[in-house]
């Protein structure tokens, strides 16, 4: 989908749909008062007659106006007040979802709905990132029907040169879909060893260079945590490396963003019950949202070098798979008690932590993870959790997420925590008991960052949908995108 500028107005622009605005109150914005000028108040009869009410998000499509050079006029309602940015998404999404299907262009004149609060750049980069996302389907596994739907051509934004927030926008639309494609792969295709090849595929851009660690070699390596969860699996576990650099110094040190990426997981010895276990595919989003943010990398190109990893396994119930009791030694000569072998995705990412830091020297590290159910009976699927002792981190984080709209909620890391992790038989054990999970999870994680600048964000509730809605989100790609451009 092509995104652009015109600078026609709007009775003028010739697409297949030209969008417009009208609040609650039935004020017409300035581009509808001239499509209602030109029809002779066919616009304002529709609210009088109460066809529309103005409310935030409601859409009416309308047929081909006298007067105007569009085919069809989508009216959309914008509420009472000025739209903040949760009301504008919302509002975006339903423009998207009643435009999409029209073949040709769609022509976008909301530029009046910009403020102080939410620039014109805003809006656009937003548009483009609802028009992408809601373009997306999965079709890998399904039947595909005989005629292909229809879908618009382009989106051109009356208004303004926002040029540069429309392509950030498609970048990371196409992020998203990126990482929900991964995460709505079967877990009978999508294995450690797809994974890597999709890294790979990545690469046909010059500025992408990949390493792929095997199973062996870590165990050779050390990484005796990593290898405790992926031994348990017929399919090989894998750490992949992928380094974008785009700095002008080559030798900057890169920004580090790991991913964990487990394609399956039945939480091993410690077996999860049965009811909805298929959506244990997802517990590789955290991996899935870093190819996504890759991707959006590629396309825009930023002058920083970034350190992007996935930690990927199975973790299975095997004969020879890691038992509650086990006592192992992480690639940074700590060992570990395992209490829970379903606490597994905090030893794949703590032997990666480890290797990222000490062979690369991150200016800073972002792990992100659907980590756990205590962090989703906390947040829901509103906001993901943020950890950190890190004030810029929390700060760059944070705002980022605001501006985005991709939610974070901090929590806490206080080092009180710490000694939940107490083991008599190891450094640590792998969990801390029932209370404060989502915390003494990040507690872990943490003793394996020292002196790095470094965050933890817990994606469990954010990084997928279940029951009819069932899929990806593609969570948190756009938090991470504006994070790393910010820098």
């Amino acid at each position: 989908m092509k995104y652009q500028v015109s600078q026609q107005s709007a009775a003028e622009v010739q697409a297949a749909c030209i969008v417009v605005t009208i609040d609650q109150s039935g004020k017409l914005s300035d581009a509808a008062k001239l499509i209602d000028e030109a029809s002779n108040g066919f616009l304002t009869q529709r609210f009088e007659e109460g066809d529309i009410k103005g409310k935030s998000g409601e859409t009416l499509l309308l047929p081909a106006v006298s007067g105007i050079a569009a085919k069809r006029v989508l009216l959309v309602g914008t509420g009472k007040e000025a739209p903040k940015a949760t009301s504008a998404i919302k509002i975006l999404n339903a423009i998207a979802n009643a435009t999409l299907k029209r073949e040709g262009e769609v022509a976008l004149a909301i530029s009046e709905l910009a403020s102080d609060e939410l620039p014109e750049s805003w809006w656009a980069e937003q548009a483009a990132i609802a028009f992408t996302g809601n373009s997306y389907k999965f079709t890998e596994t399904k039947p595909q029907p005989e005629d292909a739907p229809k879908q618009a051509d382009s989106v051109s934004w009356i208004g303004s040169d926002v040029s540069a927030a429309l392509l950030k926008g498609a970048a990371i639309g196409e992020g998203m879909n990126f990482a929900k494609e991964l995460g709505n792969m079967p877990p009978n295709i999508c294995t450690p060893t797809w994974l890597a090849e999709q890294a790979i595929a990545l690469t046909a851009d010059s500025s992408l260079e990949t390493t792929i660690l095997d199973q062996e070699k870590l165990a050779e390596m050390g990484a005796g945590a990593f290898y405790s969860v992926a031994k348990g699996s017929s399919e090989p576990g894998k750490i992949i490396v992928m380094q974008y650099k785009g700095a002008e110094n080559a030798d900057e040190a890169p920004h580090m963003v790991l991913g964990k990426g487990i394609t399956f997981d039945t939480g091993g010895i410690s077996l999860k019950p049965g009811a909805k276990m298929d959506e244990m595919k997802y517990d590789m989003c955290g991996a899935a949202s870093v190819f996504g943010t890759v991707k959006a990398l590629l396309a825009l190109k930023p002058k920083i070098n970034v350190l992007a990893m996935v930690t990927s396994a199975e973790n299975m119930p095997a004969g020879n798979a890691s038992k509650p009791g086990d006592v192992v030694t992480s690639l940074s000569g700590k060992t570990i008690e395992i209490l829970n072998t379903d606490a597994e995705g905090r030893l794949v990412l703590c032997d990666a932590l480890t290797y990222g830091i000490d062979n690369y020297k991150p200016a800073s590290v972002v792990d992100i993870a659907t980590l756990t159910g205590a962090c989703m009976a906390a947040l829901g699927n509103v906001n993901s959790g943020l950890f950190t002792q890190d004030e810029d981190m929390a700060e760059q984080l944070q705002s980022a997420a605001a501006y985005s709209q991709d939610k974070v909620w901090r929590l806490p890391l206080e080092d009180d925590y710490q000694e939940l992790l107490d083991s008599n038989f190891a450094d640590m054990a792998n969990i801390g008991g029932p209370l404060a999970g989502a915390t003494t999870a990040a507690c872990f994680l943490s003793r394996f960052t020292e002196g790095t600048p470094w965050a933890h964000l817990d994606i469990a509730g954010t990084a997928w949908n279940g029951g009819a809605a069932k899929g990806a989100t593609g969570r948190p790609v756009a938090l991470l995108v504006n994070y790393l451009l910010n820098k």
